[in-house]
């Protein structure tokens, strides 16, 4: 065979690591519902693609800087909310979302990531057309936080009343919220806990002087921005209660 035509090395690595995780998932999900399965599965591969995106995009080190911020800033906001009832609201899942750490599903975590990510870009397309603008001053990092924490808390607005009226992934303790059976308390715990995310970031590309990745290319810019309209467009079609079909 031509030793050209045979895959690189990395790209050999990068296919075995695939693999690797596909098999560890599989394993890690055996015995769980269908639907589970599936619901983890995609939340994965939601948190891969950010993050091959993110590296390409801000550059690897500020990628995971971010990673290392949402995740476990993520994790401690929900396991306080199931816990205790701070930020969102007093709630606790059911097994519906697959494996859990503490209170908290796992895959909560990473979606936290992704979405913070997705705000990011997204709120510096809309004001500066730039997928990232490195390090910036701190009331410039205040409002462009704020601007991102409102973009996914927009997506919020119809996957919540979704995920416990359809899929069941979490119960409310107090139902009867002036949004479709949820607390507006909710809505502003997202919105401090994704501008916190965000802040942070920004604060640390702030202390560090990171600039933008110059490798980012249009199909990198295109993860994030496909990701958030394809999950507008589920909830578009396919939000419960129906009236937040419109919203979306």
């Amino acid at each position: 065979m031509n030793p050209k035509m045979m895959p690189s090395p990395t790209v050999l690595s990068r296919l075995a690591a695939a693999f690797g995780g596909a098999a560890l998932l599989a394993l890690l999900l055996r015995g769980w519902h269908a639907g589970t399965q599936l619901l983890v599965a995609s939340s994965v591969l939601m948190f891969l693609a950010c993050l091959a995106s993110a590296a390409r995009v801000l550059g690897q080190r500020a990628a995971i800087s971010l990673v290392l911020i949402a995740l476990p800033v993520g994790w401690l906001a929900e396991e306080m909310g199931a816990s205790y009832g701070w930020f969102f609201g007093s709630y606790h899942y059911t097994p519906v979302l697959g494996p859990q750490l503490g209170s908290v599903p796992v895959v909560i975590p990473l979606m936290w990531f992704a979405l913070s990510y997705i705000g990011y870009v997204m709120a510096n397309l809309i004001v500066w057309q730039i997928p990232a603008d490195g390090a910036t001053s701190i009331r410039r990092s205040i409002v462009m936080a704020l601007l991102a924490a409102l973009i996914v808390t927009a997506y919020d607005l119809g996957v919540d009343p979704y995920m416990v009226y359809k899929l069941k992934a979490w119960i409310m303790v107090k139902d009867d919220g002036w949004w479709f059976g949820e607390t507006l308390q909710g809505f502003a715990g997202w919105m401090l806990v994704a501008c916190s995310i965000v802040f942070v970031f920004r604060l640390l590309l702030r202390r560090t002087g990171a600039r933008p990745a110059p490798a980012a290319r249009t199909r990198d810019v295109l993860v994030p921005l496909g990701l958030y309209g394809a999950l507008m467009l589920f909830e578009a079609t396919q939000g419960v209660p129906v009236e937040t079909r419109t919203i979306a």
